[in-house]
């Protein structure tokens, strides 16, 4: 191991929020008591291959399977090629931007082995979105899947910290495979610190802003020891799958860590829309899925069709899992959805139930290693019944990068996630609504802000505001309100024009699958627009 230091690069350190904002980190089950010297890919990849795991299948893709050492043996390369070849020291950030396939798992090991920070991008993201991430943590290098390398090359035009960007799923004499290929296949991890960061991932706030959660190398391990033996129960023979894209945390966990810290194996999809994963599911023998409520409810239009007698184990989260879709699943399937909420602030899921422990409608119960409550607006806890505000906490938590919402966030040592819940007397949490202007639609964060000032920027629209609608196929949806510059032109040609021009500009799930055009907003006294009475009338209008 190379010995103890700080990180040589600075930057993640000198930005986390002061401690005293920081919550309260517990630590009270034996698993959690972690040494002070950690490095995950350490502890989930080379300790696998130590152990003799190295010849056990890994990943696998339709096209392709990696073992764990063969996993092992290209990250050291690609390692290599970060240190020796790019330059990288000991807390760089490193944008890694791919779909779900092996390489995009390589690169993050490489860069969690050489002591780096992954800032693992959504496939989906525009240039503006990946130019604010890119200046928001200070990045200068990016390995890219070169079928999305052209929105990264124009963000890098407004970046101007980025300068060296390496693309991989190429055959070019410079991309990553090419570089890596001529490097020895070992190579020494770093001997991180605990609680070095390691991954910065960004998630959409209330104001549209991105926020970047700040995660260290306990944090990855510790996920890992919590959601997955307590509730999950995970073994060596599963073959895990799932849709959730790697950059979030929901699918790092699902797809990449959890089943390494067993010995199992991952099935990665690039692309998993509800038939394609079922197929996958009956090809593979996949024996655990991740996905949102959304794709469960697809796949009952296709499950007939398809062998899935494999499945054993069925993971939700992303957004509320609705009591008639559990029931229609078991109902068709057998299988009983462990629904599960999670947060990118706190990385992984930390409120669920499985098997008997299941009550169909409700979330579960606190994840062992954590704890949760109810609490008011002045974070007093309320009694069983009472509606209110989630309060949590436990080995992982919120830390911001460079950010004042971090107050917000964090009271008092609890983490408050922005979710309306109640809890009843059997200590099970039961979800409400969003405490925010957070839109959840198949299981994507969307800030009704950031739809809002894309809506904004076309000449035609005056004024406007977004809110979640509720769907019954995608739990919400969302839906603008639009004050147009010029009433007559308030047709569908008009909102099919908005709604394409809202999928140039940010990510194109986030665009506003309705649009309402309307004479004035409701507002305060002062001016503030109402979108709650915007929210209500939607529920009202659906029948909630």
């Amino acid at each position: 191991m190379v010995g103890p230091a700080a990180p040589l690069d600075s930057f993640a350190a000198d930005n986390l929020p002061p401690r005293e904002d920081w919550p309260d980190f517990l630590f009270d089950l034996p698993a959690l008591r972690y040494p002070d010297r950690l490095n995950c890919a350490a502890e989930l990849l080379d300790r696998a291959v130590a152990e003799g795991g190295g010849d056990r299948v890994c990943l696998i893709t339709p096209d392709i399977s990696w073992s764990y050492a063969e996993l092992q043996r290209q990250a050291n390369r690609i390692a290599r090629v970060l240190t020796e070849e790019l330059g990288l020291v000991t807390g760089n950030r490193v944008l890694l931007r791919g779909a779900n396939n092996p390489m995009m798992v390589a690169c993050w090991f490489a860069v969690a082995k050489a002591g780096g920070i992954a800032v693992p991008t959504m496939p989906l993201l525009r240039a503006g979105e990946l130019a604010y991430i890119l200046n928001k943590a200070r990045i200068g290098l990016a390995l890219c899947d070169v079928r999305l390398a052209d929105e990264l090359a124009a963000a890098a035009r407004q970046a101007p910290t980025l300068s060296r960007t390496v693309l991989f799923s190429t055959d070019a004499r410079d991309g990553l495979e090419a570089l890596a290929a001529g490097r020895p296949d070992e190579f020494t991890t770093v001997d991180t610190a605990a609680e070095d960061i390691c991954l910065i991932a960004f998630t959409s706030g209330t104001t549209g802003q991105a926020k970047g959660t700040m995660h260290n190398h306990r944090d990855i391990v510790a996920i890992c020891d919590c959601f997955p033996p307590h509730v999950l129960k995970p073994r060596a023979d599963d073959v895990f799958c799932g849709s959730p894209p790697i950059a979030f945390t929901f699918g790092l966990g699902g797809l990449v860590t959890f089943p390494m810290r067993v010995g199992a194996a991952a099935l990665l999809l690039e692309k998993a829309p509800p038939e394609a994963l079922l197929e996958a599911i009956q090809a593979h023998r996949a024996t655990i899925c991740f996905t949102a409520p959304t794709a469960f409810r697809a796949m009952l239009d296709h499950v007939d069709r398809y062998d899935i007698s494999s499945l054993r184990r069925c993971v939700s989260a992303g957004e509320t899992l609705p009591k008639p879709t559990w029931e229609a699943f078991k109902a068709r399937t057998g299988l009983s959805i462990i629904d599960g909420i999670g947060a990118t602030e706190l990385l992984h899921i930390f409120i669920s139930a499985a098997d008997d422990d299941i009550r169909p409608g409700a979330t579960g119960k606190p994840v062992p290693g954590y704890q949760a409550r109810i609490v008011d607006e002045e974070d007093n806890p309320l009694p069983p019944g009472k509606v209110g505000r989630l309060a949590v906490r436990g080995p992982t938590g919120c830390r911001y990068l460079a950010d004042d919402r971090q107050r917000d966030y964090v009271h008092d040592g609890w983490n408050l996630t922005g979710d309306a819940y109640l809890v009843d007397e059997d200590g099970y949490f039961w979800y409400q609504a969003r405490t925010d202007d957070m839109i959840i639609s198949s299981g994507y964060n969307i800030a009704g802000p950031e739809v809002e000032a894309a809506l904004m920027a076309h000449e035609a629209v005056k004024e406007c505001a977004v809110v979640g609608s509720p769907d019954p196929e995608r739990g919400m949806i969302v839906k603008a309100f639009v004050i147009p510059r010029e009433p007559t032109t308030a047709d569908d040609a008009l909102a099919k024009t908005l709604q394409d021009f809202v999928k140039q500009r940010i990510a194109p799930y986030k665009y506003p699958r309705a649009i309402a055009f309307v004479e004035s907003l409701p507002r305060t006294e002062t001016g503030k627009v109402q979108r709650f009475k915007l929210r209500m009338q939607e529920l009202e209008r659906r029948g909630g």
